[in-house]
């Protein structure tokens, strides 16, 4: 089995986490602190990081595309640093691409929400190559597994869903 790696950034990484993890095909989640400017940032202390997500997946059950599409369900891509309550640069939206695959499924998934018309706006996802990627504590691991009525902003929108694309693209 090949696996593969993703980084992304919607918001308050629990919510993002919870959703994400029981999608086919992903392999397992952490959550920490990524595209910023501190060195070994921690809850306290990650200056201009945002609160992200790395997930690993199996591609041969879930496109990096799928992944991606999920994401853009899950939380407002369409909000300047920010997710429902949750305000600052630590909540905003980014796609941090591993290799030129990536960036090129990313850039293509973006031109399709934005071409969609189903979102309240247009993206405003940041797309940047993945930096250092800083575990969040223990206390922020997997933290909807183990407190379930805890908060989350993130939930499934099922009017934001993509078109099929034809199997010819």
């Amino acid at each position: 089995m090949t696996e593969q790696r993703a980084v992304l950034a919607g918001g308050c990484f629990w919510g993002m986490q919870d959703l994400i993890r029981k999608m086919p095909g992903v392999l397992s989640t952490r959550v920490g602190y990524t595209g910023g400017d501190v060195p070994n940032a921690t809850y306290r202390n990650h200056g201009t990081h945002a609160e992200g997500i790395e997930i690993t997946f199996d591609p041969a059950k879930i496109s990096y595309r799928q992944l991606l599409e999920f994401f853009f369900q899950i939380h407002d891509p369409t909000t300047v640093n920010r997710q429902g309550n949750d305000l600052g640069m630590s909540y905003r939206s980014a796609i941090y691409f591993v290799d030129e695959d990536q960036k090129a499924v990313a850039i293509d998934t973006i031109a399709d929400v934005n071409a969609s018309g189903l979102w309240p706006g247009k993206v405003v996802t940041e797309l940047a190559p993945e930096g250092d990627f800083w575990d969040a504590e223990p206390e922020h691991q997997d933290y909807l597994e183990r407190v379930p009525n805890g908060y989350t902003c993130h939930f499934v929108r099922p009017d934001w869903v993509l078109p099929k694309r034809d199997a010819a693209e």
